[in-house]
C-alpha cells in the first residue's frame, strides 16, 4: 500500500508538472514590453530623483483597473521595467516641488523610452486678489 501511495503521489505531481508546462507557452506567447523612464526639470532638464513612477492598466473603456506598480527614479532621474502587456498604460509621475505628472500610453512595442518633464507648481488663482490687467475699463458718467 506504501508502494502504491508513492506512485500515485508521484504521478500526480507529474501531471501537475506537465500541466502546468502546457500552460506555460500560452501566458508567455503574450507580447510584452520594456520599458525606460527618464524623469527631468522641465525648467533645467536636470534629472528628478527619487521621483515615484506609477503604472496603472487601464482597460478598453479608459477606466483605471485595479492595482498597478510603483518604481523609483535613480540620481540620473532613469528607472526601467520590463514585462509589461501590450495594451493602455497610464503611467503617473510624482515628486515633491513639482506637478504631478499623468498620462496614458499605448504600449506597443518591445521596447520604449518615455521622457516625462516636471513642472514646478505655478500659482494658484484666487478670486480674492485684485488682477489689475482683468478688470473691465471704468466707465464715465455722461
Amino acid at each position: 500500500m506504501n508502494r502504491l501511495f508513492r506512485v500515485l503521489l508521484s504521478a500526480i505531481f507529474i501531471s501537475f508538472i506537465l500541466g502546468a508546462g502546457a500552460a506555460a507557452p500560452a501566458w508567455a506567447s503574450e507580447p510584452t514590453a520594456a520599458l525606460s523612464f527618464i524623469i527631468l526639470k522641465d525648467d533645467s532638464g536636470k534629472p528628478v530623483r527619487n521621483a515615484a513612477v506609477v503604472l496603472h492598466p487601464v482597460n478598453t473603456k479608459g477606466k483605471q483597473g485595479r492595482g498597478g506598480f510603483e518604481l523609483k527614479t535613480d540620481n540620473d532621474g532613469k528607472t526601467h521595467f520590463e514585462g509589461v502587456p501590450y495594451g493602455k498604460l497610464r503611467v503617473q509621475v510624482l515628486a515633491p516641488g513639482f506637478q504631478t505628472f499623468g498620462e496614458d500610453y499605448d504600449i506597443n512595442q518591445p521596447n520604449m523610452q518615455i521622457t516625462v518633464k516636471m513642472k514646478r507648481p505655478q500659482e494658484q488663482y484666487s478670486v480674492y486678489t485684485d488682477h489689475p490687467a482683468e478688470k473691465p475699463p471704468e466707465q464715465k458718467p455722461q
